[in-house]
């Protein structure tokens, strides 16, 4: 039902109906496309603002991507018609929209492609989506091949939905100087002062072909007819009607009458895309295309061509820092190819917004230390450019002039300053760049620079001296969980997870400020991460776990007494981290997770899932039981828990709850789940125990913090293959059941080719550097004197 392909560039799925949404995604620094196996599509562009080209059929929102996203049969789709001139018989490619199944499909989401092949009837059919490196479009490339005995007479019909564009103006034609459907619109304004900026978008959406087809419709509803989407009207023609809409809902749909003679293939290219008036899709033909549009021959430098080999040379520069061969081979194909696509896909885009929240823009771009440093380091300073002078952060960060905080990023969160020193850390790990706390940052809205060091000593002040008289931290409208919003409206409210993530920056501050010289600095801030983990203890301890929080009227919450949202998965994980937590509290929450919020398909975030709006929790609680952060598996706060498992030495526990989540080799749990091993989604359907028959449903969401935790997970617990000041520290925590793995960790500019075995006689980890047989011991596990350009064969002996 699903395999990687051998060279593990793609993933494929063999069936149109087993998983019917299963996707991958495509994306450059301008636009992305989540593209469904059977040919429903999710795009978006960026202009600056988030807009789209093809749209739903009626009027929308421009939101990014929703969970679970439903498909329909108008959905926005690229589609391919294909039609039998002597029998009648029409089917279509990928599946949708005439559901007529294939004798064999094949749907293959690689890294800087996506692929289908369908054979059916006699006819193979190949369609390839691919992007290029810059701009906005998409580039499609259609193969047709007769695999039958005979010549054959059949007409195909690209068809790409275009959707209702504008109630103030839509229209669409062919264009048969640019050998394009070029559809028309403008963006619905009623502010004068909005004009300026709505002259400017790409408001067009056009379907540029590289051979003139012999028909076309531009009308959706023309196009359809009585026959609807499923066997739209215009088919049963000889010829499609070549009409245009006027006011009308336009599409994209051009024919080709082809007779192919038995083993005859047959190619069509097109792009697909936004674009500001015709001179620019003319320029984009010249770009592909050349000038001979009607030609099917190929120029000497084909642009179409090259410019997907720059998409792939593009997505390969995002390639990771760690490939591991281990008895998990799923493990390795997701970490060794998948996993750091997923991570450089959010450094790169910011995921396409102009005001990422501060804590996604931060993490995203802590996991972009293992891939492009230099990308980080330009992360924090534009971050710290925002800072105010009090030392709190905003709760979004502006990446363009012009551009203002929406929607979430105009409700008051408190966590953001915790991020700065736990990212920073492993900025550092990786690259000990110190240098960076000496560069000078201005402050936001003040003339007033500060070293980046002074920027988030500041931050952690501020942590600091947010709390209340019990020492616990405010919670505002909301911390790391957005719509915990009710909590501390009022302004008494406090979050537990907050006050012992606070504690957690302490620590790691201190070790940061030693590192630097800054003895007497870290001293205080050891004491400050005891004082405050002793309030915790003190007021948030229930006797097995630690609670969420206390409300604005002092009521606890996530505590045993409650009978929905007992237990939440955050003040767990990170008590282990700050040191909250002594060996026997330890015990006890580990437990409690195991018992209350583990589930076959992960960590559950909160158990049992609200099933009623709790007014003093917010509207978290209204979400549907099991969904995002009421319940779910989600992903982000079980990569926490995991990294906290690993960071105390629970490596059994830290790694079987890391596998769950992927899709396992269990048939029916990649079924239950639905989609392929290529992404890790923000959450999987919780309330396992409450409602087991959607449990483990994925959301599909690729855009997740998730993934920098995950690889933060692999690197530096599963293979402890972590940086310090004085270069790599080697001390994996294989799962007991493997005997042997082997890893290729690149550090600093270095390679390290590090074998790892389980062998009798050995009581402790031992490192050799230069192979086991004659190679040298290494104290402490740390590989010192890394030098750029260099080799470094090591051999890893664990007890047995």
């Amino acid at each position: 039902m699903i395999r990687p392909t051998e060279d593990q560039q793609y993933y494929e799925l063999t069936s149109p109906t087993e998983l019917p949404k299963a996707s991958g995604f495509l994306w450059n620094n301008q636009m992305m496309i989540h593209m469904n196996c059977r040919g429903y599509a999710v795009s978006q562009f960026m202009q600056p603002e988030p807009a789209k080209y093809s749209y739903a059929p009626n009027l929308e929102a421009k939101t990014f991507m929703q969970p679970e996203q439903p498909y329909y049969a108008h959905h926005p789709g690229r589609f391919l018609f294909i039609k039998d001139e002597e029998s009648g018989y029409i089917f279509s490619a990928p599946y949708e929209p005439t559901r007529q199944l294939p004798e064999k499909y094949t749907f293959a989401a690689g890294k800087h492609d996506i692929r289908w092949t369908i054979e059916h009837w006699n006819l193979r059919i190949e369609m390839t989506l691919t992007l290029p490196k810059d701009g906005v479009a998409e580039l499609w490339k259609i193969k047709v091949k007769n695999t039958g005995a005979r010549k054959r007479k059949i007409s195909l019909y690209p068809y790409f939905s275009v959707g209702y564009m504008s109630w103030m103006n839509q229209s669409g034609v062919y264009d048969e100087k640019l050998g394009a459907i070029v559809c028309s619109a403008i963006t619905p304004y009623q502010k004068v002062q909005d004009y300026p900026a709505i002259k400017n978008l790409k408001d067009k959406t056009y379907l540029l072909a590289e051979k003139k087809p012999d028909a076309w419709e531009v009308s959706q509803e023309a196009f359809e007819g009585e026959g609807g989407i499923m066997r739209p009207s215009a088919l049963e023609s000889g010829l499609l009607a070549c009409g245009d809409a006027r006011y009308e809902m336009p599409t994209a749909a051009m024919q080709y009458r082809i007779q192919p003679e038995a083993g005859e293939e047959l190619e069509y290219r097109f792009v697909f895309g936004p674009a500001k008036d015709e001179a620019e899709i003319a320029d984009i033909r010249e770009l592909y295309f050349g000038t001979e549009k009607e030609s099917g021959a190929a120029s000497t430098e084909d642009g179409f061509d090259a410019a997907a080999r720059a998409y792939a040379a593009y997505v390969a520069e995002g390639r990771g820092c760690l490939t591991i061969d281990t008895p998990d081979k799923g493990l390795d194909n997701f970490v060794n190819q998948w996993l750091p696509r997923q991570v450089y896909y959010h450094g790169v885009t910011n995921r396409l917004s102009t005001d990422p929240q501060t804590r996604n823009y931060l993490q995203d771009h802590m996991g972009m230390s293992y891939i492009d440093p230099d990308t980080t380091r330009k992360a924090f300073l534009t971050a710290l450019s925002q800072q105010r002078p009090d030392g709190s952060m905003p709760d979004g960060i502006v990446l363009y002039e012009g551009a203002e905080l929406k929607y979430i990023n105009q409700v008051p969160h408190t966590d953001h300053c915790v991020w700065l020193p736990v990212c920073l850390s492993t900025y550092l790990d990786e690259t000990n760049d110190y240098a960076l706390l000496g560069e000078e940052v201005a402050y936001a809205g003040a003339d007033k620079t500060g070293t980046v060091f002074e920027h988030i000593d500041l931050a952690v002040q501020w942590l600091i001296g947010d709390r209340d008289e019990r020492g616990l931290n405010y919670i505002n409208q909301g911390d790391w969980c957005d719509p915990m919003n009710m909590v501390g409206h009022k302004g008494r409210g406090v979050s537990g997870w907050l006050t012992i993530a606070t504690a957690y920056a302490c620590r790691i501050w201190a070790d940061m400020c030693e590192q630097y010289g800054r003895t007497e600095e870290a001293a205080n801030y050891r004491e400050q991460a005891e004082e405050i983990n002793g309030a915790v203890n003190r007021h948030l301890w229930d006797g097995d776990w630690y609670a969420r929080g206390i409300t604005d009227d002092g009521v606890p919450f996530g505590i045993s007494a409650d009978e929905e949202g007992r237990i939440f998965i955050n003040p767990q994980g990170w008590s282990l981290l700050s040191g909250a937590a002594d060996a026997a509290k330890k015990e006890k929450l580990i437990r409690a997770v195991e018992e209350q919020l583990e589930s076959p398909y992960g960590v559950e975030k909160l158990a049992p899932s609200y099933t009623a709006m709790r007014e003093d929790v917010g509207r978290v609680t209204q979400k549907h039981p099991g969904s995002a952060e009421n319940g779910a598996v989600y992903n982000h706060a079980a990569a926490f828990y995991i990294y906290a498992l690993y960071a105390v030495g629970e490596k059994e526990n830290a790694y079987r709850l890391l596998r769950k989540m992927l899709p396992g080799t269990d048939p029916a749990d990649i079924k239950q789940r639905g989609q392929l091993p290529v992404f890790i989604p923000n959450y999987y359907r919780g309330a396992y125990r409450q409602f087991p028959r959607t449990a483990g449903r994925s959301s599909h969401l690729f855009n997740t913090g998730t993934v920098p935790w995950v690889y933060r997970c692999v690197i530096d617990g599963l293979f402890g293959v972590q940086g310090t000041p004085d270069g790599l520290r080697i001390a994996p925590q294989l799962p007991a059941d493997w005997n042997e793995a082997s890893a290729v960790r690149t550090f600093r500019g270095a390679e390290f080719r590090i074998a790892i075995r389980r062998e009798a006689g050995v009581s402790e980890t031992e490192v050799y550097l230069g192979g086991a047989a004659g190679g040298e011991r290494i104290e402490g596990g740390i590989v010192r004197g890394v030098q750029a350009g260099e080799s470094y064969d090591v051999t890893v002996k664990l007890p047995l």
